[in-house]
């Protein structure tokens, strides 16, 4: 783990006796602005909002207790601690995960730094479980969303960023929020289906990235 990063209590890294075997919606309602949810609210959706609700603390508390399997597309990723979530979930030889990454982002000053940091610590499991591209048909991979243990479901606007996930004291001094959107959600349709999707994003990038490799490969042999 990158050791700037303060790992903050909603962080369960490390603890195997939190999971999201017995997860509930309810667990998240301590992040939001009321610390409640209404009497007539979902029983598996929520939808929370950045720079009202605790995103950031959302995103950990699901992500550092997944345990069996993780498939997560995002395009702005910029967040030191739950990219530092990732690559423990990474190193576990429990956990399966697919995370796809966008191409045009990943040449961005903070996220270029997080990826050469990843790779430099673990090539193996970054090049194993990681992936940059671009959608089937060339275009950004905007999806912005995750199944943690085929149990719950992430989606919305909200980019891993300071800004994108609003992190830090609202009102305080260098606050900064976009408007986004998270839900959380654990319909079993939604779920199973949202994961196919993840997948499928997952190996059109994995093959655009070896389609590189040849072309590359091709490219030398002719110079010969």
């Amino acid at each position: 783990m990158n050791t700037k990063t303060q790992k903050s209590k909603s962080n369960a890294l490390g603890d195997p006796t939190q999971s999201l075997q017995t997860f509930d919606l309810i667990d998240l309602q301590q992040y939001t602005r009321e610390k409640s949810y209404s009497a007539t609210a979902s029983k598996d959706f929520h939808l929370f909002y950045v720079g009202r609700d605790d995103v950031h603390d959302i995103l950990k508390h699901v992500l550092s207790r997944v345990s069996i399997s993780l498939y997560l597309n995002m395009f702005g990723f910029d967040d030191d601690e739950l990219n530092d979530i990732l690559m423990a979930k990474a190193k576990d030889p429990q956990v399966l995960m697919m995370i796809t990454l966008d191409k045009s982002q990943a040449s961005g000053v903070h996220e270029k730094k997080l990826l050469d940091s990843d790779i430099a610590t673990d090539p193996t499991a970054f090049n194993t479980y990681f992936v940059v591209g671009q959608s089937a048909t060339h275009q950004i991979s905007h999806t912005k969303g995750f199944v943690a243990d085929a149990k719950v479901g992430g989606e919305g606007s909200t980019n891993w960023s300071a800004s994108g996930e609003g992190i830090g004291q609202p009102g305080g001094k260098g606050y900064k929020a976009q408007n986004n959107t998270q839900s959380i959600f654990t319909d079993p349709d939604t779920i199973s289906r949202f994961q196919s999707e993840l997948i499928a994003e997952h190996m059109a990038a994995r093959v655009q990235t070896a389609g590189n490799v040849v072309e590359g490969t091709q490219r030398k042999g002719n110079k010969r």
